[in-house]
């Protein structure tokens, strides 16, 4: 029997917690860089680049690959010959250690995490709790694989059971699609099938704490029916053309992940769990002599990546943007953009339209001026402000209509695709929706020349702030005609022969 003490697990854990903000994992950094070498797509090889580049920046500076540092996920494989020290639960011990790591003030990380769903959702400050599964082996020792899941990806989990002679396969690939580009692809799909719907969800979960393997596969082929399903998937997926960002390209997916369990008879669960570009995991053992201690990355892993790919992007300055010169923007265009801009996201915009339903001001002026979708992370000694890359843009699209009709607001900046009510709205005002890379929080951050908060200070990172930015690098997603890269770009690149991607 082992003793494991209390210390040991919440130091261990908090090294990791720590570690998987700054480092992607090495498998998933060369699955990247490969597909960044095979893309063909200028758009979304751009993309890939800036993620590459975000990387690099995060691992040297020791800071966020991403502003949404995640709901922490942890699995625990307990030895039965583990005995743990005291009375404190494997939730407390996993708990305390997120609050140690996201109170460390060299790299403090962002509070993402609110109680109380259905009523005042507010956050919990140290983004506990914990999602954890635990589970008894052989053995005298703790397994534990620990997981950043930003809501980007998380949010795009899908459940459904099919019929036992219905092909698995098929679902997934009519069904991707329609996750949009949230997800911030290319990443993995985590894949549950069988078991009960509980099962099958954490089936999808457990298989993304793996690290990806699909570059070896492919190189020696299929030796069994789930190696075989995954290579399937994987190269049907791609030819959708979904690409980098929802961008339109070869890489949609970096990996495949399978888990399968016994089910019932008259049913086939199936769960698809995506994981984002800004993947974050890390796998340890711990015993009674043992301490998490994994060195950083070297620096030679990370690729060198050539400079901006295709047209040079073109300067604006905002406040200085007439409707002319935003409408000649067509889906597409990439800008550098300086000035001053707001940020809000879901909790800010909800307030601002209740204002707008009393017959209240808005807090801050929105006439002619940019917002962005972003909540960032807290600064770090010596920074304005800490990574701070966009978040989903289609949570805003209830309330944009509203918003253009009665504030006067100028041009939005987020990620992924917007709505059909949205684009009706952008087309109508003729007021641009432009994106930024998803997962790129740390380059998008050393644009941010000033930040203050300047309305909501409760809601934390939701907060309204304003940012003086200088050549952030962004694209027109959808231009003052209504005219949209996410349905451009990935029907240019749909049923592309898989050889273009060799």
């Amino acid at each position: 029997m082992s003793l494991i003490r209390n210390q040991t697990i919440v130091e261990s854990l908090t090294g990791a917690l720590q570690y998987i903000s700054c480092y992607h994992p090495p498998e998933f950094l060369r699955h990247l860089s490969a597909a960044y070498a095979a893309e063909e797509s200028d758009t979304a090889r751009d993309a890939l680049r800036q993620t590459l580049v975000n990387s690099r920046m995060a691992a040297e500076g020791r800071r966020p690959i991403c502003q949404d540092t995640g709901l922490v996920n942890i699995r625990m494989r307990i030895g039965l010959d583990v005995r743990l020290e005291g009375d404190r639960t494997p939730q407390d011990l996993c708990d305390a250690a997120v609050r140690a790591a996201w109170a460390d003030t060299g790299n403090p990380l962002r509070a993402s995490v609110i109680d109380d769903p259905l009523g005042a959702r507010r956050n919990t400050g140290d983004n506990t709790p914990v999602a954890l599964t635990v589970d008894l082996v052989p053995g005298d020792g703790i397994d534990i694989g620990v997981m950043a899941k930003g809501g980007g990806a998380e949010n795009k989990s899908r459940f459904t059971v099919l019929r036992p002679s219905d092909s698995v396969v098929d679902w997934i690939v009519e069904m991707l699609p329609s996750l949009g580009a949230g997800w911030c692809p290319p990443g993995i799909l985590g894949v549950g099938v069988g078991g009960s719907s509980d099962v099958a969800m954490r089936l999808a979960k457990d298989s993304l704490y793996a690290p990806p393997d699909m570059l070896d596969l492919r190189a020696r082929g299929a030796a069994t029916p789930d190696e075989a399903f995954r290579l399937e998937l994987f190269e049907r997926v791609n030819r959708l053309g979904i690409g980098a960002q929802g961008l339109g390209g070869l890489a949609t997916v970096l990996d495949v992940k399978l888990k399968t369990a016994a089910t019932h008879a008259s049913a086939m669960p199936v769960a698809v769990i995506p994981q984002c570009t800004a993947t974050r995991t890390v796998n340890f053992h711990l015993t009674e002599e043992t301490l998490f201690d994994l060195a950083p990355p070297m620096l030679s892993d990370y690729p060198e990546v050539a400079g901006d790919d295709g047209t040079p992007p073109r300067r604006v300055t905002l406040g200085d943007l007439s409707p002319a010169a935003t409408g000649s923007w067509r889906a597409g265009d990439r800008l550098l953009v300086s000035g001053t801009l707001l940020t809000g996201r879901d909790a800010a915009h909800r307030r601002m339209i209740e204002l707008l339903d009393a017959g209240a001001p808005l807090p801050v002026d929105l006439r002619g001026r940019a917002i962005y979708y972003t909540g960032p992370v807290r600064a770090a000694e010596g920074e304005v402000v800490g990574p701070a890359g966009p978040t989903t843009a289609t949570r805003m699209d209830k309330f944009t209509p509203r918003l253009l009709e009665e504030s006067g607001l100028a041009l939005m900046i987020g990620k992924a695709e917007r709505g059909p009510a949205a684009i009706d709205a952008i087309r109508r005002h003729r007021t641009p929706y432009l994106i930024a890379v998803g997962g790129a929080g740390v380059l998008v951050a050393r644009a941010i020349k000033a930040a203050r908060v300047v309305a909501f200070e409760d809601l934390g990172m939701e907060a309204i702030h304003e940012f003086v930015v200088e050549d952030m690098p962004v694209m027109v997603a959808v231009d003052a005609d209504g005219n949209s890269i996410h349905q451009i770009g990935p029907a240019a690149w749909k049923d592309r022969e898989p050889e273009a991607a060799e």
